[in-house]
């Protein structure tokens, strides 16, 4: 487990941005403002009228709970294999890292042929079909808000999607048990994204907080609304002027606490560097030219350390 050490200083009167989606969708001049603010000074923002159905996403949320709730030996069905990222259990990189407090069930969803069925739950029975449907709702809003942030950009709106090459989308539902000493651990550790960027579905309790001014903001869940977050290729591809934030997940000593993260990220043969519009007097350019597969191996083997993965994409003189 992740021993916390000395709190840093936690704001509870900030609020991330909220984003109509169906708004947004439709050009509206606000809503791309309160983006176009949310990637450059946040990195984090919650959207609402979003298109998916409150049903389908209380049935998402009851099928990950009822999954965590069976016995240890039925979960341990679809465990993972070790240095692999499909199934139930602890990504392990290697034998001296320290587990988080918390388990997770992780797989491929697109393209379908790297999806890996055997860590598919068959237990609830629902729960294929449930995550299914979800998985493809989600897909819909990541394309969109690509599309929106390319429109930012000052390109096409298909731009980000078409420098994604073959886009992936990785499913990461987690459980964070109750925790009888909170102070000490953590259920996730500090860290940024590697991806584009990141859809998550959380249930009521406050856990995640990201890092803002200097300090560790707690997200609060709004009811049906999904929170997102710019990843390190996003940053990378605006030189920096969309913000790749720190985030992490602090434990819990009533009520257990679970989420569902959707990782929309590039084919790992894809190259991620700045885009010329973004490269100004302003900004010179930070990042260098890197393909996506060499980062995402980089960043797993420095993983959950802040943000120091990203020294491997930035520029030798920076």
């Amino acid at each position: 487990m992740v021993k916390r050490g000395p709190m840093t200083h936690v704001v509870s009167s900030l609020e991330t941005p909220v984003i109509d989606l169906s708004l947004l969708s439709c050009g509206n001049e606000e809503e791309v403002k309160k983006l176009e603010r949310a990637c450059r000074e946040w990195g984090f923002f919650q959207i609402i009228n979003h298109g998916l159905a409150d049903d389908l996403i209380q049935k998402t949320k009851a099928a990950i709970a009822d999954f965590f709730k069976l016995p240890l030996e039925e979960k341990q069905k679809y465990s993972m294999e070790l240095h692999d990222m499909q199934g139930y259990g602890h990504f392990v990189v290697s034998e001296d890292q320290k587990l988080e407090w918390g388990d997770l069930l992780g797989f491929s969803v697109y393209p379908f042929k790297h999806r890996n069925l055997n860590a598919w739950p068959t237990t609830p029975p629902e729960f294929r079909d449930v995550t299914e449907q979800y998985s493809a709702e989600v897909n819909r809003v990541g394309k969109e808000l690509l599309g929106n942030i390319s429109l930012m950009m000052k390109m096409d709106k298909s731009s980000l999607e078409e420098l994604h090459g073959e886009l992936m989308q990785i499913i990461r539902n987690n459980y964070y048990p109750i925790c009888p000493r909170p102070d000490l651990v953590l259920g996730l550790s500090p860290h940024s994204d590697s991806n584009s960027i990141t859809i998550l579905l959380q249930d009521e309790v406050t856990g995640l907080q990201i890092r803002h001014d200097g300090g560790w903001v707690p997200i609060t869940p709004m009811p049906n609304a999904l929170l997102v977050n710019i990843g390190d290729c996003i940053e990378m591809w605006s030189n920096g002027k969309c913000k790749s934030i720190e985030h992490r997940v602090v434990t819990n000593k009533h009520k257990p606490r679970i989420s569902v993260a959707s990782f929309i990220e590039p084919a790992m043969d894809a190259y991620i560097e700045p885009l010329d519009q973004m490269v100004d007097c302003e900004q010179l350019r930070v990042y260098k030219k890197i393909k996506y597969g060499d980062y995402f191996r980089n960043y797993l083997e420095k993983r959950l350390e802040g943000k120091t993965h990203t020294q491997f994409g930035k520029l030798e003189n920076e």
